[in-house]
């Protein structure tokens, strides 16, 4: 596994926000030909069809660069994320533990299927690239990388993977994408795992209706995708339980969060909902406490990083913060957990960015299983293979139940956590809320959020 140099934990703070270099050894790869493996004859001398293995771009028959297993063949997959601009301090965990994944995936005995009379190992370094969080440079290094690779195990944000989607839907690149928003759940290609931004926020604002019994909701967030996104969610729940709503924007920065924090100062809502980075979310929610404001404050799973416990809004964010979580944390008790963790170790920059980056393999092995079971190792095949997928095995790190994709956006996960601040947790953050689906999210008819807020 290529080691990656960790931030500092400050520096981690001010850069983790919502998502939200390659190897100049390149091996050969071929045309975008259908090729297939020599089939074997059976007692009767007929070929045995289910041996046979097409393959068109990214799989080659010769052993990956290093191979655990040189009898295999080798899948190439892609990476683009950000190791060097704003969302650093997310893409680092998230290629430490994906390279873990697939490591361990190699030394089981990489992608198999029975019947198929060929294994492989799967690559993810040789073409992993940091596009610094800018489209122009997301969509140039994705152009550069795609006559090679079979699929994207990564692509970090969704300004940046909307750069390359139209590039991946015409050449059927699947692709994991390292973010929430319900803009995915829309998309053939996009091989998304857990409750998007804007079904977690549904689920945060029932619990507080719940377990505090409010009246009214604020929510301060970036627009666009993102922010955007959960603020449609709070505005959905808000209107299933009728109460009051304010949307308020902001922008990054931790300098421009001024009129955000009168606002809520001003306005005294229950609850106030943030989708912001983790800097800014400390800024609000510290400097809204001193100025007088007396709720509570429930952020999206990325405004959260354990080195807030460092700063001086660590105070208030434990007496009057929560944070949703759309998988369990770091610590958690299952199998998946477990091999994650002993497959990475215990980082100096501990995060769950670790975590969902281990969680968003599952699938694409799945895939890959499924696809090698037909067959059919083509891109094509890839992606009809995953949108056949009823479950995934996430080695029970997700609830049962979660990776329909067969299902479309109507069978996608709506489950999330709610979990508050703890010092003493590897994290920082536990859970008080284990996985649930509240009243707002179990009736609602999936859409892209963001397009529908008021």
């Amino acid at each position: 596994m290529r080691r990656l140099k960790a931030l500092s934990a400050v520096a981690a703070a001010a850069l983790v926000l919502a998502a939200c270099g390659g190897d100049d050894d390149e091996p050969e790869t071929t045309e975008p030909e259908e090729t297939e493996e020599p089939a074997e004859e059976t007692d009767d001398g007929e070929e045995d069809a289910a041996a046979e293995v097409a393959t068109d771009v990214g799989v080659t028959a010769e052993p990956c660069p290093e191979a655990v297993n040189p009898d295999n063949g080798c899948i190439y997959l892609g990476t683009l994320t950000d190791l060097t601009g704003p969302f650093a301090g997310f893409g680092i965990p998230l290629t430490t533990a994906q390279e873990a994944f697939w490591a361990r995936v190699n030394e089981m005995g990489g992608i198999t299927a029975e019947g198929a009379n060929q294994a492989y190992d799967v690559d993810v370094t040789t073409y992993n690239e940091s596009s610094g969080y800018d489209a122009t440079e997301h969509a140039r290094l994705y152009e550069e990388m795609e006559p090679n690779i079979l699929a994207l195990a990564q692509t970090l944000g969704t300004p940046t993977t909307q750069a390359i989607l139209s590039s991946l839907q015409s050449n059927n690149v699947l692709a994991v994408p390292a973010g929430y928003t319900s803009l995915f759940n829309f998309e053939d290609v996009m091989l998304e795992a857990t409750a998007n931004y804007c079904v977690e926020t549904m689920n945060s604002v029932d619990y507080a209706v719940e377990t505090y019994g409010i009246g009214s909701v604020m929510s301060v967030y970036y627009e666009g995708d993102y922010g955007g996104d959960a603020a449609a969610g709070a505005q959905n729940a808000a209107e299933t339980h009728g109460l009051d709503f304010t949307a308020v924007p902001t922008t990054p920065g931790v300098e421009n969060q001024a009129e955000a924090i009168g606002a809520i100062v001003q306005g005294q809502p229950d609850l106030v909902t943030i989708t912001t980075g983790p800097a800014e979310t400390a800024a609000i929610v510290g400097q809204a406490v001193a100025s007088g404001y007396e709720g509570r404050f429930i952020g999206t799973n990325p405004t959260w990083n354990p080195a807030l416990l460092g700063s001086e809004a660590a105070p208030a964010l434990q007496a009057v913060y929560e944070v949703g979580g759309p998988f369990p944390s770091w610590d958690a008790d299952t199998p998946g957990h477990e091999a994650m963790r002993e497959a990475i170790g215990e980082p100096d920059d501990l995060s769950d960015g670790y975590t969902i980056g281990w969680i968003w393999q599952y699938a694409l092995k799945a895939a890959l299983e499924a696809a090698l079971a037909n067959g059919d190792l083509t891109r094509a095949g890839v992606v009809e293979a995953a949108n056949s997928l009823e479950t995934v095995d996430y080695e029970g790190m997700l609830p049962e139940g979660a990776g329909n994709y067969a299902g479309g956006p109507e069978a996608q996960i709506r489950v999330s956590q709610v979990n508050a601040v703890d010092p003493e947790a590897p994290t920082g953050i536990s859970t008080v809320q284990d996985f649930f689906t509240g009243p707002t999210a179990e009736a609602w008819e999936p859409e892209t959020c963001y397009e529908g807020l008021e």
